[in-house]
């Protein structure tokens, strides 16, 4: 008859458990083990002999493993029905199990066929949160729960008649299913945007900035207020990613999307309709509401990236991004402008391919964009990456008195004011008339006057110091002069 043991326990002699540990799956072997890893001096009367030699013949039928899940024997996991895929669930998801728990002596102490909870608050007692965290959708395993991964010492007594005691220092068996799991994700580092997926999407591709898109969605506040609901009983919602056409966290939330994916998105107010209300079509959002979007993803049509584009088309579309910037610009939404001048130049970085007429073109354009995006990062305070952005124009046109005037304002606040000062003189030379240059100008002399005040103040302020700590120390002196004989005549 099959014997079946667990490996590595002591519950057979040492060399079975080394042995059987080289084998696979239906193999037969032959295993020679010697006196110390068998019975050893003693043997094993009246059968075995001391300090015998002993051979096996074994056949390993099967196995079934077990994982130490905390590394410590608290909860050990033996797989009984393998699950899908290599996916496994993490803190934030949400699972849906079945368990079923009972002591030891095989007493029932309680069943559930199917609860739903978020894998990082647990449910029943701590080892579902960490096992369920090794598992996989469809898998079925039974878990030996020692007391510090059950209830411990304080033992658990049940809210309903129908359910078992644990009693205190109790190990449990418990038989825990995977059913399956919603997967909770951050769109934002903040954490002020999350999608939870209730049905995955195709293949692997996702909207970029400037897709359009089709979607339907239905808008909740927390109570679950419809405010809007579009393309559920007509032709799916269309507008175009990074366009400003949705509040910021469902753009955000729809560019993670894949093709048929349907998820719930929870956007905080600072992604949706911020410190103000909002009049939506079927209610209005209240100020600072946090907003839920059920949203499906029906197609999208990408933007096409700069290498599908031929020469012409890429030197079209950077000035396209380019006016897109400069009205964001005017809205003083100097971030999002930033970042459309970055994209329009990333269309024209490589241009190896073309044409002189064409690398003129962009050349122009390449400048243009800089002193925008520079324009940007002095309104951010950036004024190191104004720097960077302005000495990329002069390396073009040296002569370009908005990329000196530009680059002076950043190494005034930078506190670079010879620099500033070079800045200015030679924007000067260039265009003497020139107002701005003049005004900046202006003001960098009151700031040289600024700090070459502050240094006087700095330097007297120091030099007041060290006469006043010269004073006190001819003074202490002069008292350890004369306190010298006082104190040797008191002694005496």
């Amino acid at each position: 008859m099959p014997f079946k043991f667990k490996l590595g326990l002591g519950h057979v002699i040492q060399g079975w458990d080394d042995g059987i540990k080289t084998m696979k799956k239906g193999e037969k072997a032959l295993l020679t083990i010697p006196p110390a890893l068998a019975y050893g001096e003693s043997g094993s009367p009246p059968t075995i002999p001391p300090n015998s030699t002993l051979q096996f013949e074994i056949e390993l039928l099967s196995w079934t493993k077990v994982k130490d899940i905390c590394k410590d024997g608290g909860i050990l996991k033996t797989i009984l029905t393998e699950g899908e895929g290599w996916q496994t669930p993490k803190d934030p998801d949400e699972v849906l199990v079945k368990y079923e728990a009972r002591l030891e002596d095989g007493s029932l102490v309680t069943k559930s066929e199917e609860v739903e909870f978020i894998v990082k608050d647990g449910c029943f007692c701590p080892a579902l949160a960490r096992a369920v965290k090794t598992m996989k959708k469809g898998e079925k395993s039974l878990l030996t729960v020692k007391p510090q991964y059950a209830f411990g010492e304080n033992g658990w007594e049940p809210a309903s008649g129908n359910d078992g005691v644990v009693p205190p220092n109790t190990t449990l068996q418990i038989t825990l299913e995977l059913v399956s799991w919603k997967i909770v994700s951050e769109v934002t580092t903040d954490n002020k945007v999350s999608k939870k997926i209730l049905k995955e999407g195709e293949g692997y591709d996702r909207p970029n900035d400037g897709a359009i898109v089709q979607v339907k969605l239905i808008g909740k506040l927390q109570d679950g207020t419809v405010f809007v609901n579009k393309g559920d009983n007509e032709a799916p919602f269309e507008f175009k990613i990074d366009e400003e056409q949705v509040i910021d966290g469902l753009d955000r939330g729809v560019k993670t999307m894949k093709k048929g994916e349907v998820a719930i998105l929870t956007i905080h107010p600072e992604y949706a309709f911020g410190s103000n209300e909002s009049h939506q079509e079927s209610a209005t959002v209240p100020a600072n509401s946090t907003v839920n979007y059920d949203v499906e993803l029906v197609s999208f049509e990408k933007e096409k990236d700069s290498w599908e584009l031929t020469t012409p088309e890429k030197i079209e579309t950077c000035g396209r991004k380019k006016e897109e910037g400069n009205t964001i610009f005017k809205k003083q939404k100097y971030e999002r402008a930033s970042k459309r001048y970055e994209k329009a130049l990333s269309f024209i970085e490589y241009d190896s391919a073309f044409s002189e007429e064409e690398k003129q073109q962009a050349k122009v354009l390449k400048i243009s964009c800089n002193l925008n995006n520079a324009a940007c990062k002095l309104k951010l305070r950036d004024y190191k990456q104004v720097v960077k952005l302005c000495t990329k124009v002069l390396d073009a046109d040296s002569k370009n008195v908005k990329a000196l005037y530009r680059r002076a304002q950043a190494y005034i606040q930078l506190v670079d004011l010879d620099l500033a000062e070079m800045d200015i003189k030679k924007a000067l030379e260039i265009d003497p008339d020139n107002r701005d240059v003049k005004f900046e100008c202006k003001l960098l002399k009151e700031k040289v006057k600024e700090y070459n005040k502050k240094d006087a103040q700095f330097y007297g302020n120091i030099f007041a110091k060290m006469n006043k700590l010269e004073r006190l120390s001819s003074a202490n002196g002069a008292r350890k002069q004369e306190a010298g004989p006082m104190t040797i005549d008191s002694k005496a």
